[in-house]
């Protein structure tokens, strides 16, 4: 079980942000992972993962936004994580942990008794290539240049079944309430979904901070 977050609070700032001790603290449950989303873009992937039973992210990082889909999702359901882990620090000392990472799913999904967490530490693409199973939801989370986010999109959609929703994240630069997001990703969503050109078969369902979620079409 991990700490209360009254005694986490307490953790000194080395433990928090020195790469190697903050991977060992976070797999022990002594702290959090980095929230990476906003309370309204966990709002927004609670909602969409609450009936979906196929399930992948793509760029799990600390884990933050996996548990959050763990928590929502079906406990028959089945969550697929993946993320190479090579060269994903944000910021000095900010690099995720693998290890770690499974540590705090492990403790997340426990005491529900479920969904089942898959792990695929590879690059999105690599595990594109041999994929075959239908999914109802896919998170975008990765590479966020507009030649990754894009390809990230091109191979996913594919699998996504129709009524199946994909939710990129920091996709709204320059766009009201959008924050400080990235022009990649941006850049995809703005190109695909929004006006004359939209891509057929998808609409733009929802958009919150700098989320936005697409839905196929069911017909």
């Amino acid at each position: 079980m991990p700490l209360p977050q009254r005694v986490r609070r307490l953790a000194p700032e080395r433990l928090r942000n020195t790469e190697r001790l903050r991977s060992v603290a976070l797999g022990a449950g002594l702290i959090p992972p980095r929230p990476m989303h906003s309370p309204g873009e966990a709002a927004v992937l609670r909602r969409l993962a609450a009936d979906r039973r196929r399930v992948v992210e793509i760029g799990t990082y600390e884990g933050s936004s996996a548990v959050v889909l763990a928590a929502a999702m079906p406990v028959d359901g089945v969550l697929h994580l993946i993320d190479s882990y090579e060269g994903n620090a944000l910021l000095f000392g900010w690099k995720g942990t693998e290890r770690a990472s499974r540590h705090l799913l492990a403790r997340a999904t426990r005491s529900r008794g479920g969904p089942e967490v898959r792990w695929h530490v590879a690059r999105s693409l690599d595990v594109a290539r041999w994929w075959s199973e239908p999914l109802d939801m896919v998170f975008i989370d990765a590479g966020h240049t507009e030649a990754e986010a894009r390809a990230d999109w091109e191979a996913w959609s594919l699998h996504v079944v129709p009524g199946g929703v994909i939710a990129f994240h920091d996709a709204r630069a320059g766009h009201e309430g959008g924050g400080r997001t990235w022009p990649g990703p941006t850049a995809v969503v703005d190109n695909l979904f929004r006006g004359e050109a939209a891509v057929e078969g998808w609409r733009l369902a929802e958009e919150v901070d700098s989320v936005v979620v697409v839905q196929r079409s069911s017909g």
